[in-house]
């Protein structure tokens, strides 16, 4: 069976780049252009993994893991957090180097490579 890939992102051309990535290696994704699509989608769809952006304008990366890892449904999926740019990172309230409070597996940041990424994500589903 597939691994189910959750990708939530408001880029859609990233969303689609990593989808047709993600399709060459015989999984599937789900894309989700916002933090609340991809909350939905998550418990709707039951991804084996989350690529997951931080900085998105309707709820932020940070708001999505925190409430992913407070599901009992959802918390052991593993997230990968993705974003454009680094500074955000260290101006939340949250950082990459406190990894247990952003309850994320990796960290990328954009442009991502994409081979980076699809190994890192094959090394988390299996």
């Amino acid at each position: 069976m597939a691994k189910r890939i959750l990708i939530v992102d408001d880029d859609p051309d990233l969303v689609e780049a990593i989808s047709m990535l993600l399709e060459a290696e015989g999984m599937e994704p789900i894309a989700a252009y916002g933090g609340e699509e991809g909350l939905a989608k998550a418990r709707s769809d039951n991804p084996d993994l989350i690529v997951l952006d931080i900085m998105m304008p309707d709820k932020d990366g940070y708001a999505v893991a925190k409430e992913l890892s407070e599901s009992d449904d959802l918390a052991d999926i593993p997230v990968i957090m993705l974003t454009a740019v680094t500074d955000y990172v260290s101006k939340t309230s949250y950082s990459h180097s406190s990894g247990k409070e952003l309850v994320a597996d990796d960290f990328f940041e954009k442009p991502v490579k994409p081979e980076a990424l699809v190994k890192r994500i094959l090394q988390l589903v299996g």
